[in-house]
C-alpha cells in the first residue's frame, strides 16, 4: 500500500516521477486567472487564524459543509471562527475521492507544516500549529505568494475600477511578483440583469463618456480598455452564463433598457454579441488574451440567492446550446482579422471534444496555440476532469503548447492546486511513455512538460520580469 500522499503522490510509475521531480516541481506559476484581492496583496494582509486565510469566501468548501446537512450559521453565519473551523473538519473525511481533500492536505503540508489527517480528532492541534504559523512575519499574504513561486498573477477587475492597487504594486520593487489587472465587462454586457441601468451610469462617470447609446457605450468601454492596458493588462475575461451569437439592433435593445424595459433573451443576445465583437477588436489591437467562460447555471437555489447573494457556492453546470454561438462568434472576428487569441472555457465536459476540434478551425500565426483550450475549470477541477480535459486535447490539437493550469480562486492557499495539476500531467504523460505511446527523450518531454507548467502561458501572455 502507498503511503497517504507521499513524495511522490499521484506518481504511478517511474517516468512520471522524474517529470514531475525534475521538470514540473520547481518552475515558477503563473496564476493567470484568479480572484485574489490586489489591495491584500499590496497591503500585505496577515490572517489571525486558519479560517480567515481557509474558509471566508471559499464555497468550494462551504458546498461540502452543506452537503453534510451543516447549519448555514456554521458556514456563512455567526458562529466563531473556530466552530466553523471545527465544522468543516467534521465534514472531511466523508470527502474520499474530492479534489478538496487533496487540496486541503496539500494546504496543511506546505503552508503549516502539518503531514497528518485533518479530522474531528485533529482540528484543536491544527488550528493551534496554524495560529502559531501566522503570527510569523512571512505568512501575511506577500510572503504566501513568495513562498508558492508565483511569478505572475491575474486578477479580475471591473471596468470601473481604479487600479489604485495594481499601480502600487507596479511601483513597488521589493515584491518580484507581477500583479495585473484583467479586464472583466460582465456588468456592462448583462443588459437584461438588475442593476444595469446603475451600472451604466457609473461606467458614464468613471469613463468621462455619457453612455446614452451603443456608440457612447462603446466609447466608455474604449477608454477603460485603455486605461487598464496602460496599467499592465495582458487579459479580458467574459463569463458568460451560455455562449451568445445573435445579429440584429443591439441600439434599439439598449434604448429598451435604459428606458426601464424589461429585455428579453433574444434582446439581450443581440446586445452581447455586438459588445462581444467590438471589445474582442480592441484585445486583438493591443495583443490581449480573450478569455471566454462559459455554461454555468447561476443561483439557481432562489431563496438561497435572496439571502446571501451571488458567488456564496449555489451555482451548477449548466449545459446549453452554445456550439453553433461559440463557432458563429470565432468565424465572424476571424472573417475580419479580428479574433485575438483566446482561451475557451466551458463548465460543461462533454464539450472537451467540440472545443478541441473546434480551435483547430481557428489557429493562427501570431502564437503556437493562438486558439486554447482553458484547463478544466471549477466543477471539472479535479483528478478525472483534468485527465479527461488533457487527454481529449492532446488527441484532438496539440498538447505541448497548452499553456496550464490556474486557479481561479479567491484564496492565496490555493497555489498548490498548480502542484496537484502539475503531478496529475507528469502521471498521464509517464503513462503514455511507459506504454510505449511516446519514446523516452528526455530533451522533449522536458520541453513539454515545463512548457506546460511555465514557458507556454509566459510566452502566450507576453509576459515580463519585474
Amino acid at each position: 500500500m502507498v503511503q497517504f500522499m507521499d513524495k511522490d503522490f499521484l506518481l504511478s510509475n517511474e517516468v512520471a516521477k522524474k517529470l514531475y521531480h525534475s521538470f514540473a516541481a520547481d518552475m515558477p506559476i503563473i496564476d493567470y486567472h484568479c480572484h485574489v484581492s490586489p489591495k491584500e496583496i499590496y497591503e500585505d494582509k496577515h490572517f489571525e487564524n486558519i479560517y480567515q486565510v481557509w474558509l471566508t469566501g471559499d464555497h468550494y468548501k462551504w458546498r461540502i459543509m452543506r452537503s453534510n446537512g451543516v447549519d448555514e450559521r456554521y458556514i456563512t453565519g455567526d458562529a466563531t471562527d473556530y466552530e466553523k473551523f471545527e465544522k468543516f473538519a467534521e465534514c472531511l473525511p466523508k470527502a474520499i475521492g474530492n479534489p478538496m481533500y487533496h487540496w486541503c492536505h496539500l494546504e496543511l503540508k506546505k503552508y503549516f507544516g502539518f503531514n497528518g489527517v485533518l479530522s474531528p480528532d485533529t482540528a484543536r492541534e491544527v488550528w493551534d500549529i496554524a495560529a502559531n504559523k501566522l503570527k510569523r512575519a512571512d505568512m501575511g499574504v506577500r510572503g504566501i505568494i513568495s513562498k508558492s513561486n508565483v511569478a505572475f498573477i491575474g486578477t479580475t477587475d471591473d471596468p470601473v475600477d481604479t487600479l489604485e492597487w495594481h499601480k502600487k504594486l507596479a511601483q513597488d520593487d521589493s515584491f518580484k511578483t507581477v500583479v495585473a489587472p484583467s479586464f472583466r465587462p460582465d456588468k456592462a454586457l448583462n443588459i437584461e440583469k438588475a442593476g444595469w441601468r446603475q451600472y451604466i451610469a457609473q461606467l458614464s462617470q468613471v469613463s468621462g463618456v455619457e453612455v446614452k447609446d451603443v456608440a457612447t457605450l462603446k466609447e466608455a468601454l474604449k477608454n477603460r480598455i485603455e486605461f487598464f492596458n496602460q496599467n499592465g493588462c495582458k487579459a479580458s475575461d467574459h463569463g458568460l452564463d451560455y455562449m451568445v451569437y445573435r445579429e440584429g439592433d443591439a441600439d434599439t435593445v439598449m434604448q429598451a433598457a435604459l428606458a426601464g424595459k424589461q429585455i428579453t433573451r433574444e434582446e439581450a443576445e443581440c446586445f452581447k454579441t455586438a459588445l462581444l465583437l467590438f471589445c474582442a477588436k480592441k484585445y486583438k489591437k493591443l495583443g490581449w488574451v480573450m478569455q471566454l467562460h462559459y455554461n454555468c447555471l447561476r443561483n439557481p437555489n432562489s431563496k438561497m440567492f435572496k439571502a446571501l447573494g451571488a458567488d456564496t457556492g449555489f451555482d451548477c453546470i449548466g449545459p446549453a446550446p452554445s456550439a453553433k454561438q461559440l463557432a458563429s462568434l470565432l468565424d465572424a472576428l476571424d472573417s475580419e482579422n479580428n479574433l485575438p487569441k483566446t482561451i475557451i472555457y466551458s463548465l460543461d465536459p462533454s464539450d472537451n471534444e467540440f472545443i478541441d476540434t473546434l480551435i483547430g478551425s481557428f489557429q493562427g500565426t501570431e502564437a503556437c496555440g493562438k486558439i486554447q483550450h482553458g484547463s478544466a475549470w471549477w466543477f471539472n477541477d479535479n483528478k478525472q476532469g483534468m485527465r479527461e480535459q488533457l487527454t481529449s486535447l492532446a488527441n484532438l490539437s496539440l498538447l505541448g503548447n497548452f499553456v496550464g493550469m490556474l486557479t481561479d480562486s479567491r484564496s492565496f492557499l490555493s497555489y498548490t492546486r498548480h502542484e496537484y495539476f502539475r503531478r496529475i500531467l507528469c502521471a498521464l504523460i509517464g503513462e503514455w511513455v511507459e506504454n510505449g505511446e511516446y519514446p523516452y527523450d528526455e530533451k522533449a518531454l522536458e520541453k513539454i512538460v515545463k512548457g506546460i507548467c511555465y514557458n507556454n502561458a509566459k510566452t502566450y501572455f507576453g509576459l515580463e520580469e519585474k
